[in-house]
């Protein structure tokens, strides 16, 4: 959809039909489908060596250097002068110019396909989507993304087609359109239509492209272009022509050429291509590798080993370099094993109760354990408050795959621990008997859901070291009246921060020795192979 830009929320969802809270059907999905294919850059077939060198010789340019070279060899041999051979070094040269180009070219077009391909490289795997056949955000292979298609996207996640914002959960939502654009700082977008027919690119910042990554924020928009009607996709269609004319005429009747019309067509004639094959810069990839190589020896010398040059170039368009600190093999899941909170205070003593949690996979198979006896969380008011905190300060979830039979995490692994947390507790007893696997997996986050509107989000940041959410009742909660902050973050940070300590259902005053004895414990939660994060809710 070209001028998606230019049209409201209501606009785009109304063209493609879909619903604004639930999104496609599936028989909208699979006439999409139908319609518009699968949401990938096709795969092009390599064209054999020999076309590819015939190729390289069907060209005006080279028509033109064939043509003088012909020329050249027929007056070489009508050369009056003794030496005649000399005459014919500059047609042998011209002739060892098109076969240097030739070769050039075979080997340019060979890494432009390589190029082409490498485009499909920005694709997303994967893409959360939002349809009508199951509750909340699932995950499924981009290619399977349609345009219409509701698209939910956060912080670290890779844009799997051209989006046309239509909500914004977070404060700002920026983008890294580098990629595209060559922006060097990302970009910050809103939903708003932008009144423009040409707006280039750059200007449409209701839009989010294929390929980009989100920098900061969460945000929901709309499906309008899939696969080669992608902005990215579109590269593939970009060429250029290179061209130049000399027109010398005048000249042709100098004496310097002996007099001769023809031998002044002809000189002028060579100039005129040479200035042509002059302006195409051949001698670039040679003059790269060189540069590489040199780089590769100054590297060697400081015991650097590099066995391919093009890792050169990929290390020079590096700017962080991750390391794992250990080197552990894990099951890349993360969850929660412990809990604490405040039981009751007493002369100024806080005393706590600290919780045990089974189950380390992304399935919300597990039980909470008090002093090796299993508890009912519903009869904690700390851990009602805890679970809507889970839920609400987080933008993140789990979704159950289907052909692995597995749950696997949408967003962040931290979030989705605490996701997984509040499923395990249950703190409001939601019935899950009867439900389906993956229904029961989330009937926890959607009932907490289903209780509070979040109205905008505060991102976590390295400066905050938190994340925030302010959230409004839309039900009655076990919470209180009035809108609630949110806030999950590092212990030492949130600490800084607070002014009460929750106690059941009543709040007395943080004081120094409540706040050392939890950094105490929290301390000692650290020395393992823990990652602590502290949860709290503030009152408007």
């Amino acid at each position: 959809m070209e001028v998606a830009h230019t049209k409201t929320c209501e606009e785009i969802l109304e063209y493609f039909g879909t619903d604004a809270e639930k999104g496609l059907s599936e028989s909208q999905v699979k006439n999409l489908q139908e319609k518009y294919g699968p949401n990938e850059l096709p795969a092009e077939e390599g064209k054999p060596l020999w076309q590819l060198i015939l190729e390289q010789f069907d060209d005006l340019l080279v028509k033109i250097l064939l043509l003088a070279a012909i020329i050249s060899f027929v007056l070489a041999l009508f050369e009056e002068h003794e030496g005649q051979i000399t005459a014919f070094v500059e047609p042998f040269v011209i002739l060892l110019i098109l076969i240097a180009n030739a070769v050039v070219g075979v080997w340019q077009e060979r890494n432009a396909e390589s190029a082409i391909e490498a485009l499909k490289e920005y694709e997303p795997e994967m893409g959360k989507v939002i349809r009508q056949d199951k509750a909340g955000v699932q995950r499924i292979r981009a290619k399977d993304i349609v345009p219409g298609d509701l698209v939910e996207v956060s912080v670290g996640d890779k844009v799997p087609a051209d989006i046309r914002l239509i909500k914004i959960f977070s404060t700002t939502l920026r983008v890294d359109q580098s990629i595209l654009t060559g922006e060097s700082v990302s970009v910050i977008k809103h939903t708003d239509p932008i009144r423009d027919f040409k707006a280039v690119n750059q200007d449409k910042k209701n839009l989010l492209f294929s390929g980009t990554n989100i920098a900061a924020g969460k945000a929901r928009g709309i499906v309008i272009g899939t696969g080669l009607e992608t902005a990215i996709g579109k590269i593939r269609h970009i060429g250029h022509l290179c061209c130049c004319v000399g027109n010398q005429h005048g000249h042709f009747n100098d004496p310097a050429h002996g007099g001769s019309w023809i031998k002044g067509a002809v000189y002028y004639f060579k100039i005129a291509v040479a200035l042509a094959v002059a302006a195409i810069p051949e001698g670039l990839p040679a003059v790269i590798t060189t540069c590489l190589a040199l780089g590769t020896r100054r590297m060697a010398k400081k015991n650097a080993i590099v066995r391919s040059l093009p890792s050169v170039e990929t290390l020079g368009c590096t700017s962080v370099i991750c390391s794992d600190k250990t080197g552990t093999l894990t099951t890349n899941q993360m969850s929660v094993n412990r809990i604490l909170v405040v039981d009751k205070v007493e002369s100024n003593e806080a005393k706590f109760h600290e919780f045990e949690v089974t189950g380390s996979t992304y399935e919300p198979i597990g039980d909470i354990f008090l002093k090796g006896q299993k508890v009912r969380c519903a009869d904690f008011e700390s851990l009602c408050e805890l679970g809507t905190i889970c839920v609400m300060c987080n933008d993140s979830s789990i979704d159950f795959n289907e052909y692995k039979q597995v749950f696997e995490k949408v967003g962040e692994a931290t979030e989705t621990a605490l996701v997984v947390l509040a499923e395990k507790m249950n703190p409001f007893s939601y019935q899950k008997t009867g439900l389906s696997r993956r229904d029961a997996a989330v009937a926890v986050n959607q009932g907490i859901s289903a209780m509070w509107k979040k109205e905008f989000t505060l991102e976590f940041s390295r400066d905050r070291k938190s994340m925030s959410t302010y959230c409004t009742p839309i039900k009655t909660t076990r919470l209180g009246p009035g809108p609630k902050m949110f806030c999950k973050g590092a212990p030492e940070g949130v600490l800084e921060r607070c002014t009460h300590v929750r106690v059941g259902n009543t709040k007395v005053p943080m004081t120094p020795t409540i706040k050392n004895k939890i950094l105490d414990i929290t301390k000692q939660y650290g020395t393992g192979k823990d990652t602590l994060a502290m949860l709290s809710s503030g009152y408007y």
